[in-house]
């Protein structure tokens, strides 16, 4: 059984939430803040069987329409999920990325000005590989900034993401003893890294970032994770985080396996439209759920994801894990 804090946020799952469009009068699509406020809101209620629940709300990420938004769109979207996340007592996570250290730390005072209580920071967006060096000054001066501005920071490890550096397991140690780095976020099917880090220091906070492989990455010694699948099956999702702090692997097990059909997109090109569609089918709003500033889904692909939801709908009734 792993040692735990029932307090500490970071042993507990948290919902990467969708950003609900709408037509304006124009047919342009924009913000729908009442409603990404109540999606947020209805997972943040949800309980797992244990009696425990979302321990945190992550906004405005890779499956918030992130890379497509504004400033300004992106600013008013965080201050306006703020409330929720006060509301339900839990901090505010987002995610920031850059080309430049400098640009960086400008986008962390940003956030923390709307709310947000942790900044999940990206390598940067360069072209050439950054050396460990290099690597490590563009995050050192996130998180001086962070703690200059009273927030704190998660470095996120992608490497399986099209377009990002991966961080070395040597940068990554370093960042980890820094006052303001709160956790770290490992996003890769290769949970070795998770391992690796943990036999060095048991005291590690690692989140888990791929849905299909949360219970494997509690095993190696993440103490939570950010979920995609989970803020369509909540329930599901709090569940099998509770049997993975207990140690009740079988059971945890389940549960991924469960959801393995849904749980497939999120390591996918097009998680966030694939995922938000299969939010929008289980709310009865699909044509919500296609609305997005991102790719359009093909016939084909939308009838897949019907499948792979129903899929995994159809299982986690057998197990009394729907909402």
């Amino acid at each position: 059984m792993m040692e735990t804090n029932s307090t500490d946020w970071r042993y507990t799952v948290m919902p990467a939430v969708f950003t609900w469009l709408k037509e304006s009068e124009s047919g342009a699509l924009e913000i729908d803040f009442d409603a990404t406020q109540k999606q947020a809101a209805g997972v943040l209620k949800a309980q797992g069987k244990g009696g425990s629940r979302m321990g945190g709300l992550v906004a405005s990420g890779t499956l918030g329409e992130n890379s497509y938004l504004s400033t300004e769109q992106r600013l008013a979207l965080l201050k306006c999920l703020s409330e929720v996340a006060k509301e339900y007592n839990v901090p505010l996570i987002s995610g920031a990325a850059a080309e430049t250290k400098e640009e960086l730390a400008k986008i962390i005072e940003g956030l923390a000005t709307v709310g947000v209580d942790t900044v999940m920071v990206m390598p940067p967006k360069t072209k050439a590989v950054p050396s460990d060096e290099e690597m490590y000054a563009y995050y050192a001066l996130a998180e001086a900034t962070a703690k200059e501005a009273g927030v704190t920071i998660m470095p996120y490890n992608n490497p399986d993401a099209a377009g990002y550096h991966a961080l070395s397991t040597d940068v990554l140690r370093r960042l980890s003893v820094l006052p303001a780095v709160t956790a770290l976020k490992i996003s890769t099917t290769d949970v070795s890294t998770i391992e690796t880090l943990m036999l060095e220091n048991k005291d590690l906070k690692i989140l888990a970032g791929v849905d299909t492989v949360t219970v494997h990455a509690g095993l190696a010694g993440a103490c939570g994770g950010i979920t995609g699948v989970g803020t369509i099956f909540p329930k599901a999702s709090v569940t099998m985080q509770e049997y993975v702090l207990k140690g009740e692997w079988d059971e945890a097990n389940k549960i991924s396996q469960a959801m393995n059909s849904l749980s497939y997109l999120d390591a996918q090109p097009l998680l966030m439209e694939y995922l938000k569609f299969a939010m929008g089918i289980h709310h009865n709003d699909a044509a919500g759920g296609l609305r997005t500033f991102g790719k359009k889904l093909t016939q084909q692909q939308i009838d897949d994801v019907r499948a792979r939801y129903s899929l995994a709908k159809e299982r986690l009734e057998l197990l009394d894990l729907i909402d």
